[in-house]
């Protein structure tokens, strides 16, 4: 049985560009305009959903947020299709992000990497089996019980990674996400920042085992890491009333 991928973009280009290659990649494909209505995602059961940014945020955010939160869905993984504006996926729900326009050969393999990537579940907090403790509410890092200080930036970089425990992320993608339309930076702003979070969350900094290099790529982040939430009120991933834990 092929796995199913709806595609969510208001451009008819993109939808056909990139349900021909899926298709051609062994995939079954359904394209939409515009968000589909909750009903029909819970009874088709997609795999991956695409969805456009740049859809009205009321639409593809709402999207988003209905997905994560619906126990049905919870094998269901999202990226968004991302073009002039780039958003920290991170506050989206979204697993992923891939830019436009669509390289055919990239868009395949990352919707491969979104398959084979683990899912997230609820779990008791444990101090023992877990590594790193995120907590987005107060923008508070815990490594090993110990609290430690970061920037914005190198804060929301752990959360990314830690989200895609055990996955390749290229020097583009963190750009992309983690730096977004942040002005002046390169692949070597990644590794920069990558020396300084590894000068703070490793227990031995000249052997890092948290955060790998993989040579030519980029980075893979092996440690296990929880996200313990209080916040009441929104409905999206990072403020849902649980403890999520990769790894």
């Amino acid at each position: 049985m092929r796995d199913l991928v709806f595609i969510v973009d208001a451009d008819t280009g993109v939808r056909r560009l990139a349900r021909g290659v899926l298709e051609r990649g062994g995939y079954e494909v359904r394209d939409f305009g515009s968000p589909p209505a909750l009903e029909d995602v819970v009874a088709c059961k997609p795999a991956v959903v695409l969805v456009a940014a740049s859809l009205p945020a009321e639409n593809w955010l709402v999207l988003c947020r209905q997905i994560r939160q619906n126990a049905s869905l919870s094998a269901t993984r999202i990226a968004l299709l991302l073009d002039g504006n780039v958003r920290n996926v991170c506050d989206t729900s979204a697993h992923d992000c891939i830019r436009k326009p669509l390289n055919p050969g990239e868009l395949v393999a990352r919707v491969k990497s979104l398959l084979r990537a683990p899912e997230s579940s609820p779990a008791a907090l444990s101090s023992e089996s877990t590594d790193i403790l995120i907590d987005r509410a107060s923008m508070k890092l815990s490594v090993n019980g110990n609290e430690v200080t970061t920037t914005s930036l190198e804060f929301r970089l752990v959360d990314y990674l830690a989200q895609h425990q055990g996955r390749v992320c290229t020097r583009d993608m963190l750009l992309d996400t983690v730096w977004g339309d942040l002005q002046f930076v390169t692949p070597r702003s990644v590794d920069a920042c990558i020396r300084r979070l590894r000068n703070k969350i490793e227990p031995d900094r000249a052997r890092p085992t948290y955060v790998k290099t993989v040579r030519g790529v980029g980075y893979r982040f092996d440690a296990s890491a929880a996200w313990p939430v209080s916040n009441e009120g929104c409905t999206c991933r990072a403020c849902s009333p649980s403890l999520e834990r990769y790894g």
